[in-house]
């Protein structure tokens, strides 16, 4: 009987390391989530919402909380490679929202800035230009 278990019998070095590493490798998911979502990524968005950045970039700061919500939504599947990918995405949000809140407060609709003043209604026509 080739390959039945004998009492006595030791676990080959090649086997231990191959056992190691699968174990090794299946916990790695984890620890890579819980440095990427809940030490950066949560970080940056309370920094946004330090900055009000609801209120100035309510486009990037609506993006980074809910790409922060779904990482921890799919991490709570054990989908760690998912949830690490969100994570990602909410840290670049983030970070973009901080600086526009940060840097010049800006209305939050930028055409506001382009658009041209009124002219005051004199009830007198503008005189024509000399050819």
């Amino acid at each position: 009987m080739a390959g039945a278990f004998v009492r006595g019998d030791m676990i080959s070095p090649m086997r231990r390391c191959v056992l190691a590493l699968a174990l090794w490798s299946s916990a790695c998911g984890p620890f890579a989530y819980v440095g990427q979502v809940p030490q950066d990524a949560a970080k940056k968005v309370e920094r946004a919402r330090e900055l009000e950045a609801a209120k100035y970039s309510p486009y990037w700061w609506t993006r980074a909380t809910q790409y922060l919500h779904m990482a921890r939504e799919v991490a709570a599947h054990a989908d760690y490679q998912g949830a690490n990918r969100f994570g990602r995405l909410a840290s670049e949000a983030a970070e973009k929202a901080a600086a526009e809140a940060e840097g010049g407060k800006r209305p939050v609709n930028p055409t506001q800035e382009l658009a041209p003043a009124k002219e005051k209604d004199t009830g007198v026509a503008p005189a024509k230009e000399a050819p």
